[in-house]
This record gives structure tokens, C-alpha cells and sequence, in this order.
């Protein structure tokens, strides 16, 4: 672990020690999807939590042997012997303003760099890794956001205290709008099985949609407001989100010029007993980007590598994604997503993918007497468009790859799997593997083998 990290460990599970007994009661559980904002309500069982404190620490090793490449280029895969490390320390204050609605603030501290410095993949090795790494810790607010729940009827369920919720209640029936600055994927997207790279899978076309390029700065987060109404069976979600203020820049347009639409269909159903979801997305990016067929076509009358910054306009660019999860037993469970987007345009804001499929199962480790331990199995296939294929055969540059020519076009083919032994109520210890074939799409390049090391401790 990094050695300016482990300071501020210490001061973080001390600060967590002082305020954790007044932040909770003795039945709320410490833990919680980190990351993951909850709604909140009031009433039903016990007086509603006034305010919370939770924090949480991740470090992430990952390293590759020496690959087969005949050729690189600025964003290619380091094909010697590589390892990087990341770490990072979140804070998670939240307080109750009002029936039913809850502010909310993360202070984070970040350090390290993903593999190659993030480039290389289009499906990315570590969710923990971030497109601006530095050597040293720096400091940044990854979310402040309001969330406000109305109550429309139906039973009245507990709601757990976690990082980002307030323990309370809510009735079935609710409509639910978060406002501030958070990550589209906290609310869009999600999946039980895997969506969390702090304690499931880690690479980026297997926790999310891969073609989704949802609205995010540098770092993954944005400025917006989202609103979610569920009854029964289902919720509907809808999200108006800033992108950034140049493709996969660190500065959002606050002024909302540039802007992401999304809109979600969920429904929830039980299967043999078992329950599941499955969710429809649909996404909008509104902004100045690049048209690769008019980047090529500019670059050959210059006689350069084509660019995508030399020809952006004001244009759409959509998307979809299906995403299914479902449960197959008291401890296991499988999930699905397959997405696509506009491929004749540049990418905005997440990575080089026009069209993507996943799937995989998670199993939890109560066979083998270790309940709280669980292993995971998943594979992704990436795929870019014709025009994407011509740029980057034509040595153009990406969001995360570019390796100067593309003569030999393949599918990108990850297969990940993970086990995760809780070793403490509040430590856990995972080992990660990825296998990828034909990395940034180049079928000259690799096969590569990824191994990993996570570290996390939550309170």
C-alpha cells in the first residue's frame, strides 16, 4: 500500500471510532453499498436516523507478464513486465434536512495510477483506476447531493443505514429525485451481481454497460438531477446529467450547454421463487464531438492522423443497454447486459466501445463455511464500428486506446474472475484475474494476463 495512505487510515477509522456510536444504533449495519446513494423515508420501524458517518479504504495491485506486440502507440498496453497501484480514502457524512430528505457529502483522498496510466484497454482492468492518477494523495469531492423521498402509499419497509443512506423507513410506493453532484451509475445501471469494483468484478465492460457512455468527468462524476418512481413491480428513472466540456475532459459544463438524457424501465419479478430484474436504458449525449468519418476525410487532405478535436460539432449521440440480474438460489446468481451505441462519432466521456456483451455468475461461500466470502466468473466482447475501425486503423486516438495502426481487427475478449474472503467484519481480501484477447482490439497484440490484489476496509 502506498505509504502517504496509511496515515490517513489510521485518522479515518479514529474519526469513525468517535462519531460511529452517536451516526448509528446498535442494530444498524455498518456497511452498505459503498458509492451506491439509497433513498431514505421516515417512520415504520424506529425513529429515523438524524445523521450518518461511514468511510471506507481501497487499494488495488494489479500486474502483467510480457505480452506479444509487433507494434504500439501513445495509448497502447506497456507490453513488458507492468504493475500499478491505486489507492484511495472516502469519507461518507449524511444528515436529515427535513422529512424525508437527506444531504449528502463525500470527501475523498486518491492516489496512484491504473495500468499503462489508464490506457490501453477498452474494457479497463480496475474500476479503481482513474483517467488522472497522480503519485501523491489529492484531494477532491466526488458527490454532494440532496436526496428527497415522497411517499405515495403501499407497506412501509425498513430502509439499513449504509454509506450514503440514512437508516429510516419508506412506503413501497414512492417517487424518489436526487439532485447535486453524484455518479449517473449510483442510480442508472446497476446490478447486484456485479456494478462494484470495491467488492465484485473490477473491469469497466463488466460492472457497467460498456457502451454506455454516461455523462462523467474525468473522475466518473457529474452535475445533475434524477428522478425514480417505483410501485409494486416496477420503476421508472430519468436523468437530466452535464457532460463534460470537451470529450472525457476533468471540467463539466455547469452552464448545462452540453448534456447527457437518460431514462430507465425496470422491472422485478420472481422466477421459480427467485427474484430478478431487468432493466431497458435509453441515453442522449448532447454536445460538440467528432465525426470519424469527417476526421479521416480532414486528415487525408492534410496528409496527418486524423483527430477527432479538428472537426467536433454540436450533434446527438444515443444508446441503449439491457441489463438483467437473477437470483438461482439462496447464495448465487447470474447477470446479463448488452448495449450499443452511435459508433460514427467519437467517444464523449467512458471508453472506446460501440458495442458490448457480458455476462456472469456470482456465488456467495456458504458451501464451503465461509458465508460472508464470495467468487465470481464473467466475460465480456467489445466490438467498434466500421468508422471507429478506420480511425484507429488510420493511427487515430481514443478515450483509452490508440495503437497507432489497427491492421488486424478482433473482437476485445475479457474473461474475469474474482474471490473475495472476508477476513473481518470490516476487512476484506481479494484476488482478481483477467484474461484478455486482442486488447484495444488488435488481434497482433497480447493475449495478456492481468492479476490482482484489492484490499478494502469499510465502517
Amino acid at each position: 500500500m502506498f505509504a502517504p495512505i496509511r496515515p490517513l487510515l489510521a485518522a479515518l477509522c479514529l474519526a469513525l471510532a468517535a462519531g460511529a456510536g452517536a451516526a448509528t444504533s446498535d442494530d444498524d449495519p455498518p456497511g452498505g453499498p459503498v458509492g451506491s446513494p439509497g433513498a431514505a423515508g421516515e417512520g415504520g420501524g424506529g425513529a429515523p436516523q438524524s445523521w450518518c458517518l461511514h468511510g471506507q479504504v481501497t487499494n488495488v495491485t494489479q500486474y502483467h507478464p510480457e505480452f506479444r506486440s509487433p507494434y504500439r502507440g501513445a495509448n497502447s498496453l506497456d507490453p513488458g513486465n507492468s504493475g500499478r497501484e491505486t489507492a484511495d480514502v472516502t469519507l461518507y457524512a449524511g444528515a436529515r434536512v427535513w422529512s424525508g430528505g437527506g444531504v449528502y457529502l463525500n470527501s475523498e483522498l486518491d492516489q496512484g495510477f491504473g495500468l499503462s496510466g489508464t490506457l490501453g484497454l477498452a474494457g479497463f482492468s480496475s474500476g479503481e483506476a482513474l483517467k488522472v492518477g497522480e503519485s501523491s494523495p489529492y484531494y477532491r469531492t466526488p458527490r454532494l447531493f440532496l436526496r428527497q423521498v415522497f411517499d405515495l402509499g403501499g407497506e412501509r419497509t425498513a430502509v439499513e443505514a449504509g454509506a450514503n443512506q440514512l437508516a429510516g423507513s419508506q412506503t413501497a410506493d414512492n417517487v424518489t429525485l436526487t439532485a447535486g453532484k453524484f455518479s449517473v451509475v449510483d442510480i442508472f445501471d446497476t446490478n447486484r451481481y456485479a456494478h462494484d469494483p470495491r467488492g465484485d468484478f473490477m473491469n469497466w465492460s463488466v460492472i457497467d454497460s460498456g457502451a454506455y457512455d454516461y455523462a462523467a468527468d474525468a473522475w466518473g462524476y457529474s452535475y445533475g438531477a434524477a428522478v425514480e418512481w417505483t410501485r409494486s413491480w416496477w420503476t421508472l428513472r430519468g436523468g437530466f446529467l452535464s457532460l463534460s466540456r470537451v470529450p472525457n475532459g476533468k471540467e463539466l459544463d455547469r452552464g448545462f450547454g452540453q448534456f447527457e438524457l437518460v431514462a430507465e424501465a425496470e422491472e422485478r419479478h420472481a422466477w421459480f421463487g427467485h427474484e430478478g430484474r431487468l432493466k431497458l436504458l435509453a441515453f442522449g449525449n448532447h454536445g460538440r464531438m467528432g465525426s470519424y468519418g469527417a476526421a479521416l476525410a480532414l486528415a487525408q487532405q492534410a496528409g496527418a492522423a486524423p483527430d477527432t478535436a479538428a472537426v467536433r460539432q454540436t450533434a446527438w449521440r444515443p444508446g441503449i443497454a439491457l441489463n438483467l440480474e437473477q437470483s438461482v438460489g439462496a447464495d448465487a446468481g447470474v447477470f446479463a447486459r448488452a448495449s450499443w451505441n452511435d459508433g460514427s462519432r467519437e467517444t464523449y466521456e467512458f471508453t472506446d466501445i460501440n458495442r458490448s456483451l457480458s455476462a456472469g455468475a456470482s456465488l456467495a461461500g456458504g458451501r464451503w463455511g465461509r458465508p460472508q466470502d464470495s467468487v465470481g466468473l464473467a466475460a465480456a466482447v467489445n466490438g467498434l464500428s466500421s468508422a471507429a475501425r478506420g480511425y484507429f486503423a488510420a493511427e487515430g486516438l481514443g478515450v483509452l486506446i490508440g495503437d497507432g495502426r489497427l491492421p488486424d481487427y478482433g473482437f476485445e475478449k475479457i474473461a474475469e474472475t474474482y474471490y473475495a474472503a472476508r477476513l473481518h467484519e470490516h476487512l476484506t481480501v481479494s484476488a482478481d484475474f483477467q484474461h484478455v484477447v486482442n486488447p484495444a482490439y488488435s488481434a497482433d497484440r497480447g493475449p495478456v494476463s492481468i492479476f490482482g490484489v484489492r484490499i478494502h476496509a469499510e465502517l
